[in-house]
């Protein structure tokens, strides 16, 4: 008896190794280059020193585990986990940081690549068509109301539960009436949106559908679903936007996952979460997904001529807006990470919700199609709270109980860009206000419902 016990001991240790020598396997390679990545572009994009995003950024469990170095020789970052699963991110002006992966580093710095200059913005006209900052201030604005909010809104006042804001921009009806900045940043200092990035690749949809390059209710051409047969080959490029195209999908970050293994272990982001099968029929059932903002990414780059690529989303988009900061980031194949990777002052964010909230049209120039930034504010069916449009988060509420919507105290008609740890763009058109807020905040520690009641008190009913 006692032998059989020892026996079965054995079986589940050696079963308990098995597990965790192959979790290893998995989550090491995400832990260095989630940290190779994240490093470079906060010292190449951002400007930031090395120390204070090691410290910030990958200072916390799991990630501190590993070792994370920069090497200023070839504008390059590294991550290492024990000394193994090594990854290395390299910085091209321009492009910000791309993670080596599935392709050698010669490959990707082969890549060519034409990028037109910035159109600055003039200091004789006014934010956001010039760089003047109005020093007036529109009737109805309590204007020392939102400064304290504002303000409140970096402090400090419980330790286990730290709001980490880095800034916050404030705008009623196109005047930028409040800035602030945690100390560290200032506003020339590209912030970080995560998640945001994918109303970006809804503006990208937005101008070739525009142009009619792209019929958003057709097929998606996407070549791996084309073969006789392929299910896959129903999907509409809508279904894509609203998240409703029924791939499977593990939109986890806790541990390695679909999502993780597509940002930091594959060179072609899009075709690696174009590969995955359907769960579920098209439009039959709702969930979020980065790697379908990817697939979108990959058909954006398929319909646009390969060399004038990079300075599509310049000359198409950036330029128009005066958004000079904006850098979009590539995966290794060159394709832009259309979920997660795009770098932007809090101002120039502000600026990209201005052209949402005047639908679509910059200083009289129709940027995006009539109609679609209806379109990408309008509640997916199958969004149980009526919390997602096309690529842009929405506050409506459930259909007969707008009540039930994600912040209360904030209209029906807000919609927004949501980022990790706390990046957000709220659009408020009822109110003609723009909110942006940055930071590096774990789910829960920042109160938005209250952040946006406080800043609409301050503002003309």
């Amino acid at each position: 008896m006692k032998k059989l016990v020892k026996v079965l001991l054995l079986v589940i240790l050696l079963a308990v190794f098995i597990y965790v020598i192959s979790y290893a396997w998995r989550a090491f390679p995400i832990i260095s280059g989630y940290g190779a990545k994240n490093l470079c572009s906060c010292v190449y994009v951002s400007g930031r020193a090395p120390e204070s995003a090691i410290a910030n950024e990958l200072g916390s469990f799991p990630l501190s585990l590993g070792t994370f170095y920069v090497d200023p020789s070839d504008s390059s970052a590294y991550g290492k986990v024990f000394g193994m699963a090594t990854k290395k991110a390299i910085y091209r002006k321009g492009l910000g940081c791309t993670l080596l992966s599935g392709l050698d580093e010669g490959e990707v710095r082969g890549q060519t690549y034409h990028l037109p200059k910035f159109t600055s913005a003039p200091d004789t006209l006014p934010w956001p068509y010039g760089s003047q900052v109005r020093d007036t201030v529109p009737e109805g604005v309590d204007i020392l109301a939102l400064k304290t909010v504002v303000h409140h809104a970096f402090k400090e006042t419980d330790p286990e539960r730290p709001q980490n804001t880095r800034g916050v921009v404030v705008v009623y009806d196109g005047h930028l009436l409040v800035e602030q900045y945690a100390v560290g940043f200032d506003k020339n200092t590209p912030q970080m949106g995560w998640s945001m990035t994918k109303s970006i690749t809804n503006a990208l949809v937005g101008i070739l559908v525009k142009d009619g390059a792209l019929n958003i209710y057709e097929p998606a051409p996407v070549e791996q679903w084309q073969s006789a047969g392929d299910p896959r080959s129903a999907i509409t490029t809508d279904q894509l936007l609203r998240m409703s195209s029924g791939l499977y999908w593990e939109e986890e970050y806790g541990g390695p996952s679909a999502a993780t293994d597509m940002l930091f272990k594959m060179a072609d982001m899009g075709g690696y979460a174009a590969s995955y099968p359907l769960e579920y029929e098209p439009d039959a059932h709702w969930y979020y997904s980065s790697g379908t903002s990817n697939i979108l990414s990959k058909i954006i780059r398929d319909h646009i001529k390969k060399d004038t690529y990079y300075a599509f989303v310049r000359t198409r988009l950036f330029n128009k807006l005066g958004m000079t900061s904006v850098v979009v980031e590539p995966d290794a194949s060159g394709t832009f990470v259309g979920s997660s990777y795009a770098y932007a002052t809090p101002g120039d964010w502000a600026k990209f919700g201005l052209l949402y909230l005047n639908d679509g049209v910059w200083k009289g120039e129709r940027i995006l199609p009539e109609g679609w930034v209806k379109y990408s504010s309008t509640p997916t069916p199958g969004a149980p709270r009526g919390e997602y449009g096309a690529h842009f988060w929405l506050n409506a509420g459930p259909t007969g109980s707008p009540e039930d919507r994600w912040y209360p105290d904030a209209p029906t008609d807000m919609f927004s860009m949501n980022g990790y740890e706390g990046q957000r763009v709220f659009i408020i058109p009822s109110k003609k206000v723009i909110i942006v807020r940055t930071g590096l905040t774990k789910r829960g520690n920042f109160d938005f419902n209250n952040f946006l009641k406080e800043i609409l008190a301050a503002l003309p009913e």
